[in-house]
């Protein structure tokens, strides 16, 4: 007997503010370790949420749970206001991309190859779509003059970029990107971040884990502090980056000023010399 598989249903539009993503009560254990502890935090559809926190406080295990690779013990994980068990991989596919802290591949794949792999949760649905997708994410990531060469005869950022170009090409309403910033130099920071902000302007919701406070600040509407697998706090961060709160976080001295010429939040370590 042939079983038909239906065709995965693509997400439906969404309006600025609605919640792409949401964690309640949420308690993830992994090995015989609790790292998140009835963590509460919602993903929005028009802003750019930056995680942030000292090493080991739940970062990129927040990220990994509200993209559904990670099953909490307790609380729930919703995406598009559905609880993440509810969807099949497929439609999962469709709703939100997901950028790792490292990409490794074991075949000689191109760049244009690798990057095409964003549009195979679109196969049974918009093909017609794939070629600008790609050619605009290549783009828009500034990987088309090596779109021929091996995948592993990049650099790091290379590679960082090129990965980040298959999440776009995906062109799911709801980002997620692991220290997306982490190997690439000051030019390509503050490209990445610019593309959040323009992936949010246009109406898609992207939660980012970073460690640069001063890049949280610059690009992200809203910060959700981390520590100890806990949310410390959660708002814009020129209310939410306070000293006195930093401090504590990171167990290190910072100060936090207003830029001389703009106004944004600087977020700078005090340092004894």
């Amino acid at each position: 007997m042939l079983l038909l598989r239906s065709r995965p249903v693509p997400p439906s539009p969404v309006s600025p503010g609605d919640i792409l993503a949401a964690a309640e009560a949420l308690h993830v254990r992994l090995g015989a370790r609790d790292v998140l502890h009835g963590v509460d935090v919602a993903v929005r559809a028009g802003e750019v949420l930056a995680l942030v926190g000292p090493n080991g406080a739940g970062k990129s295990t927040l990220l990994g749970a509200l993209a559904a690779d990670i099953a909490p013990a307790g609380g729930v994980v919703r995406i598009h206001g559905r609880p993440v068990s509810d969807w099949s991989a497929p439609e999962l596919a469709l709703r939100r991309a997901v950028l790792p802290q490292s990409s490794a591949l074991s075949f000689p794949f191109s760049v244009e190859e690798v990057v095409r792999m964003g549009r195979a949760p679109w196969a049974a649905l918009d093909p017609e779509d794939d070629e600008a997708a790609v050619a605009g994410a290549m783009a828009a990531t500034e990987v088309t003059a090596f779109a021929a060469r091996p995948f592993s005869a990049l650099s790091g950022g290379e590679r960082a970029r090129v990965a980040l170009a298959r999440v776009l090409a995906q062109r799911a309403p709801l980002l997620m990107l692991d220290e997306p910033t982490a190997a690439l130099d000051l030019r390509h920071q503050e490209l990445v971040l610019r593309l959040c902000r323009e992936r949010a302007r246009a109406g898609d919701a992207v939660v980012v884990v970073l460690h640069d406070l001063g890049l949280a600040a610059a690009y992200a509407h809203r910060v959700a502090v981390l520590r100890a697998g806990r949310v410390a706090a959660d708002g814009p961060p020129e209310e939410i980056f306070t000293a006195s709160l930093l401090s504590e976080v990171y167990d290190q001295p910072v100060e936090v000023l207003p830029h001389p010429r703009t106004g944004a939040v600087l977020v700078l370590p005090v340092r004894e010399w």
